[in-house]
């Protein structure tokens, strides 16, 4: 039976119809964030959570519908980017998450330590709007131009 790959409209019906799970403390990023997918006009639906230990407990639930991608501060309350990074990709139902680290540090020591623990990306956040919106941008043109297992 030969394998049908769906088209791009398909692919992008797909990913619009996956939450992006957005872990951040900060609810003015947040704001920031949610408004930039508006103007930006990306349909995905938002799940929030305040920091690392939240995001697991929401992966690890069967009911919930899983993230095309999760863009995680590396500095949260409870668990930071870093332990959840760590808890992730040691779970053999969700090593295989897409895991982009947005921060404040630009320190090389937390982008290594990043992606020796399995992130897809490290990105130092903006320090204005129209930055803010440039790497939304860049991230979701990636991701919907990027060759993602149905699975994941």
């Amino acid at each position: 039976m030969a394998h049908v790959r769906p088209d791009d409209d398909d692919i992008d019906r797909m990913k619009n119809s996956r939450p992006i799970l957005l872990v951040d403390d900060d609810s003015t990023d947040v704001l920031l964030f949610e408004r930039a997918l508006k103007r930006l006009e990306i349909t995905s639906p938002i799940v929030r959570s305040s920091d690392g230990a939240e995001a697991l407990d929401y992966l690890m639930n069967p009911a919930n519908k899983r993230p095309w991608i999760v863009l995680s501060d590396l500095n949260t309350p409870r668990m930071n980017g870093l332990d959840f990074l760590q808890a992730i990709k040691a779970h053999e139902t969700l090593k295989r998450t897409i895991v982009v680290i947005l921060s404040g540090s630009s320190a090389e020591r937390d982008i290594d330590k990043c992606f020796r623990l399995g992130a897809a990306g490290y990105i130092t956040k903006p320090t204005d709007y129209e930055q803010l919106l440039h790497m939304i941008r860049t991230v979701h043109t990636y991701w919907t131009l990027s060759e993602i297992p149905p699975e994941l």
